[in-house]
């Protein structure tokens, strides 16, 4: 009678037992893993952690909406003070000769996101002296996610007040677009529009670095970003040296775009997403380069 040879454990099988006895659990296989290097595992870490950073940073909202009530009332006022007055007097042409109210209705809505954008930069600065910063910069999370997931949260605010804004220009009588297609593409360039100003105003806070710096910054290009746009106007009524600066404003491709997507003027749309598409990038990279300044 022959026996097992004497330490010689036995071998474990990888398969696993069908109906094992006594109801033990079936052993698992020992088919090897995904590598975590894979360039679909980095793109999925990456974008689960710019999701993560963008729900924090909205859910901020819940605990104060004063903000977004208060600053609806500003492009409520430019269309039913300016717009109005202006669409009565026809002071300015506008193309295909519609009114005016529906000509600016766009603009103004390209406004209101800059003018929560732009100033975004104050509450990174806040973060830093509260040391949240800091804690952020030790965790794996690359800079380009932590920057880019604010910057698509100040986005999704400014959809807020769009959809104010839209509400209330129909009410108006302004003739918008009801096509959901056309509706999902403004969308997309309202929070391409904000992800870009909110980015320039997290540049300036890893220069300027203080708070009251930044304010003043920020006041003091808001109003030339605007009103170097054709938010306002059409381009053709500007002198040239302002079309010159109006042709490299951002403001300017994000409301074509936005007028030809809501009330169909003639709009270059391709051109317009690439240049949004294009500055975001830039703004993405110049902030997170800039991150480590602001976080001394």
């Amino acid at each position: 009678m022959t026996s097992a040879a004497p330490g010689v454990p036995p071998v474990a099988s990888a398969e696993p037992t069908a109906g094992g006895s006594g109801g033990s659990p079936p052993r698992l296989s020992t088919v090897p893993d995904l590598p975590d290097d894979t360039a679909f595992a980095i793109a999925r870490r990456l974008a689960s952690r710019v999701i993560t950073l963008c729900w924090v940073e909205l859910r901020k909202i819940r605990h104060d909406r004063t903000e977004l009530y208060t600053r609806a009332i500003q492009p409520a006022l430019w269309l039913l003070i300016f717009g109005e007055t202006f669409t009565r007097i026809h002071a300015i042409p506008t193309p295909g000769h519609i009114p005016y109210l529906a000509y600016l209705a766009p603009g103004i809505l390209a406004q209101s996101a800059l003018f929560i954008a732009i100033f975004y930069g104050i509450q990174i600065i806040w973060e830093r002296d509260a040391g949240v910063l800091t804690k952020l910069m030790v965790t794996p999370t690359p800079r380009a996610a932590l920057i880019t997931g604010k910057a698509f949260a100040a986005g999704v605010r400014s959809l807020v007040q769009a959809a104010v804004i839209v509400v209330l220009a129909a009410m108006l009588g302004v003739a918008l677009t009801g096509n959901p297609l056309k509706l999902l593409a403004t969308a997309a360039i309202v929070v391409l529009g904000s992800a870009f100003f909110s980015c320039l105003s997290m540049s300036i806070a890893g220069l300027a670095l203080s708070r009251d710096r930044l304010m003043g910054i920020g006041q003091a290009i808001t109003m030339p970003l605007f009103f170097s746009s054709n938010a306002l106007y059409p381009e053709r009524l500007m002198p040239g040296w302002l079309q010159a600066v109006s042709k490299v404003n951002p403001m300017s491709y994000q409301v074509d775009a936005l007028r030809g997507l809501l009330i169909g003027t003639q709009a270059h749309l391709a051109l317009d997403a690439v240049v949004l598409v294009g500055v975001t990038v830039l703004g993405v990279t110049a902030s997170a380069l800039l991150l480590p300044r602001l976080a001394r």
